[in-house]
């Protein structure tokens, strides 16, 4: 029986879907997440609630997360992240219409929590296709491309969400939830349309893999990862390490985003135009952080590319604790944007590092668990911090303590083996 011929592409599909990826990063964090930072104030307001219950809400949007995370990215290495990724941003787009109906804390909690249940579902699948669709030389910077949606998003809500704020007044935070849902609902068709499970699938190798004869393009694989396969996800060790390390950056930087734009105009005294052009810049910042970041671990390695980062990350939230003037709030936000979705862009590339590409949703989903946990802790702590000191200095302190948490744990992290590297490959098979 002759072995299958690699395919001649001068364009690899590879590239459309990494571009899915970002797609579904823009919508599921960009627009179902971050939007929330400047909306919350406007919703707070509507609903009559305390810092604590909008924490809360933040929480519960991270608890859902939390559920799917791990649940989500199981489901795709079993089906195929297409369906998955497709159908979890239309919960997602479905709850956040639903959310801009809300008249209570009860039912915009219960809509906050599907909607990250959504988000789970989309966001860790797609943050998998760089090591599903790249080799390990270029995982890195492919995982960084869909982490560059978030910026895409945030940015793009930045721009939009004060207009729709200012044009429907009282009711501009329900609308801004009708039109962001809106556009989920728009990206989920164009995903289910363009997205891809595998390489294999379409008889090709990942970008950046050598053929050979030795080395063809795989035939389409009928099978999927069995139970058995999965529980080597979490037997590695070093998954757990990297879980770990991740849960620092869970619950340290959704402080800073959770109550950024609340901090500068209730606290500082700014007006929310500014905050949130401010917050929009961060977007901007940001869009880029991932590419840079995820470049930077592929070159340096895992652990010193995110210990660099983290120290990044602490510096910015000291700054906004510490020194109280305009020029500070804008030095700790460009580091900020310039770092932001550094951390999940290397975890998720050091995921697949250890599992291989069939088996990185799950390793992703089993890391995002800390991840999700940390998120979850979060927002519910800042605003219980807020609440009780009159301030979100010290919530903005212990953000830096954890990263720095976060700094030491990276740099215990081991680069992968030949034989690991190996031993994933194979599982992947």
């Amino acid at each position: 029986m002759s072995k299958p011929q690699v395919k001649s592409h001068k364009f690899h599909y590879g590239w459309v879907v990494i571009f899915m990826g970002m797609l579904t990063t823009i919508g599921a964090h960009g627009f179902g997440r971050m939007a929330y930072t400047l909306i919350l104030p406007e919703m707070r307001n509507g609903l009559g609630l305390t810092w604590a219950q909008s924490g809360l809400l933040g929480t519960g949007n991270f608890i859902g997360y939390l559920v799917f995370a791990l649940i989500g990215g199981f489901l795709a290495a079993r089906y195929g992240s297409r369906i998955v990724i497709s159908l979890s941003l239309l919960l997602m787009g479905i709850t956040m219409l639903l959310t801009g109906m809300a008249g209570s804390f009860e039912f915009a909690f219960a809509m906050r929590l599907l909607s990250g249940i959504g988000n789970g579902g989309s966001y860790v699948p797609a943050m998998a296709l760089g090591s599903t669709w790249f080799a390990m030389k270029r995982r890195g910077f492919a995982t960084g491309i869909v982490s560059g949606g978030i910026g895409v998003g945030t940015f793009i809500s930045g721009l939009i969400v004060p207009l729709i704020l200012i044009t429907y007044g009282t009711r501009g935070w329900s609308y801004s939830w009708y039109y962001l849902g809106g556009l989920v609902l728009v990206i989920s068709g164009v995903c289910y349309a363009f997205l891809r499970n595998r390489p294999a699938d379409l008889g090709l190798l990942p970008v950046g893999a050598a053929a050979s004869v030795d080395n063809p393009a795989p035939a389409p694989a009928a099978g999927r990862p069995s139970n058995l396969q999965w529980r080597l996800v979490y037997r590695v060790k070093e998954v757990w390490h990297i879980g770990i390390v991740y849960f620092m950056y869970g619950f340290s930087y959704v402080i800073y985003m959770t109550f950024f734009k609340a901090f500068l105009t209730e606290e500082i005294g700014i007006s929310v135009g500014q905050a949130s052009a401010m917050w929009a810049l961060v977007g901007g910042l940001s869009i880029f952080c991932g590419v840079i970041w995820g470049g930077i671990s592929d070159i340096l390695g895992r652990k010193y590319g995110a210990a660099l980062a983290y120290l990044t990350l602490a510096c910015s939230y000291i700054i906004f604790a510490l020194f109280n003037s305009m020029g500070a709030f804008y030095v700790s936000l460009v580091l900020f944007g310039l770092s932001a979705w550094s951390i999940p862009t290397i975890m998720a590339a050091a995921a697949g590092d250890y599992v291989g590409p069939q088996l990185a949703p799950a390793g992703v989903g089993f890391i995002s668990l800390f991840f999700g946990t940390g998120q979850a802790l979060g927002p519910a702590l800042g605003g219980f911090i807020a609440d009780k000191t009159g301030t979100f200095t010290l919530a903005f302190t212990a953000a830096a303590l954890i990263s720095m948490i976060g700094l030491a744990g990276s740099l215990l992290l081991k680069k992968p083996s030949a034989e690991v590297i190996l031993r994933a490959e194979a599982k992947s098979s």
